[in-house]
């Protein structure tokens, strides 16, 4: 039953609970609903080191030609010097971002915005790639 009756008491009697059981860690205003328990956190913990464990190994067999985003640009920069007519006809520019969406994600796996020692967007390695690439593809049209 929720009615607005209902929700009330639901409270009171978490908040009995909490006081009764010793939790000092609860804060007025969170809904004790969506606290963790520590076996909770201990699973979230687990499964999230297997997925970055896992995330490690996605690009182990791949040569370091085509899984370095730096060195993927550069080998489509000497194509676009070498051979601008096919480099255009090709609709490059439109192809990169599928392209590098898979490096980069890699890459964004263990990025959390929400930690206080978070790592800017455009202070992460494949930004900065990415920025020198489009800056010599703009001095090269200008």
């Amino acid at each position: 039953d929720n009615s607005p009756e209902f929700i009330p008491q639901c409270r009171t009697c978490r908040r009995q609970v909490r006081e009764q059981s010793g939790e000092a860690d609860h804060h007025e205003g969170l809904s004790s609903d969506e606290e963790l328990t520590p076996t909770e956190v201990d699973e979230f913990q687990k499964s999230k080191d297997n997925v970055l464990e896992d995330s490690r190994k996605i690009f182990e067999d791949v040569h370091a030609d085509f899984c370095d985003i730096r060195k993927i640009l550069l080998k489509f920069q000497e194509w676009k010097e070498k051979f601008p007519d096919s480099y255009c006809d090709a609709y490059i520019s439109f192809c990169l971002p599928k392209l590098l969406n898979p490096l980069i994600r890699v890459q964004l796996i263990s990025w959390n915005p929400l930690e206080q020692n978070f790592t800017e967007l455009e202070e992460m390695p494949w930004f900065r790639a990415i920025e020198e690439f489009n800056d010599a593809e703009n001095v090269s049209e200008s």
